[in-house]
């Protein structure tokens, strides 16, 4: 038993070599990046989430390359290695749409559902043999996160868009009407006002210069607390 699990066939057999554990420990690696990004953002699918996928997925790939390599026949049995790597894309749909929630009239949970979904893209890169493809969407992947989100919050500040916050005052003063006359005295609208049953209340508004909006109303006095709601707190 022991010396046929040593035989060099079992262990070096097609897809068994130094070229696919290259492959394999890049996937682990990059992907293993994507996820410690993601769990210090303190997200829902974060470092074993992005690695298993993004390992899982190159080894189905290299499955797929390899796998049936003993039951080929010439002329007789042929296998197409792209079939397995569509069903990859498939069912990481799945379990994206598992990541995504809908809570107080907002979507959750979008980029970390497309992260996931990359670390598989990543995964079945490297697994395909194109380690620099792979390498350059995870650099990618830190320029998007890191640098487009105070790009974002930059232009926000300037152009018109809308936004989410939750404001906290006290109960014992009419603050409310407060916020609500600082924001048309700037020409803000109030698209929702929801009252929150913890304390406070929740308010959509829309207007240029609506980034500003958490650190003006924060100045009225009165008022606690107040915490901007992303679009996306994936």
């Amino acid at each position: 038993m022991i010396a046929w699990l040593a035989d060099p066939p079992f262990f070096g057999g097609p897809g068994q070599g130094v070229r696919q554990l290259v492959e394999l420990f890049t996937a682990f690696g990059l992907t293993a990046l994507i996820g410690l990004e993601r769990e210090i953002q303190g997200k829902s699918a974060g470092l074993r989430t992005q690695t298993i996928v993004g390992l899982a997925a190159a080894l189905i790939l290299l499955v797929s390359k390899y796998g049936f390599s003993d039951v080929l026949v010439q002329g007789l049995v042929v296998v197409d290695p792209s079939r397995v790597a569509a069903q990859i894309v498939s069912g990481i749909g799945f379990l994206g749409a598992g990541i995504i929630i809908f809570r107080r009239g907002s979507v959750h949970g979008l980029t970390t559902a497309a992260a996931v979904w990359e670390s598989a893209a990543i995964g079945m890169a490297a697994g395909s043999g194109l380690l620099l493809l792979a390498c350059v969407v995870t650099a990618m992947h830190f320029l998007i996160i890191l640098g487009f989100m105070p790009l974002a919050k930059r232009l926000a500040s300037r152009l018109s868009g809308s936004i989410r916050v939750h404001v906290t005052y006290a109960d014992d003063r009419e603050v409310l009407a407060a916020v609500l006359q600082a924001c048309d005295r700037r020409d803000w609208q109030l698209a929702e006002l929801e009252a929150d049953p913890a304390g406070g209340a929740f308010l959509t508004l829309s207007g240029n210069g609506i980034r500003q909006a958490p650190s003006a109303l924060a100045r009225i006095d009165g008022v606690t607390a107040v915490r901007q709601i992303d679009d996306d707190p994936d």
